[in-house]
């Protein structure tokens, strides 16, 4: 298991990504959360299988139809930010 905290740039707020994250996390067995930030990025704690996270973050690079993703920032995620619970949620904007 592994929790990866990462930041997606482009046009990435207006376009359902935070609902599509939410499904195809959740489809890859993937914990975490997502929300949009007040810069108009997204920001996602992704938790579980190593192989589940990369399949995820290889999806974020092309995202939902009508989003344009110019960049992503990964780290591995802080203590405060790794999911308590099962599933994978869409949070309140930052």
């Amino acid at each position: 298991m592994r929790s990866v905290h990462v930041v997606i740039r482009g046009r990435v707020q207006g376009v359902a990504y935070r609902v599509w994250t939410r499904r195809t996390a959740a489809a890859l067995g993937l914990s975490g959360w997502v929300r949009n930030r007040a810069d108009g990025t997204v920001e996602a704690v992704f938790a579980g299988p190593e192989t589940a996270i990369e399949e995820m973050i290889a999806a974020c690079r092309r995202g939902p139809a009508g989003a344009r993703v110019d960049a992503i920032e990964r780290r591995d995620a802080a203590t405060a930010e790794i999911p308590t619970r099962p599933g994978f949620e869409v949070a309140p904007t930052a």
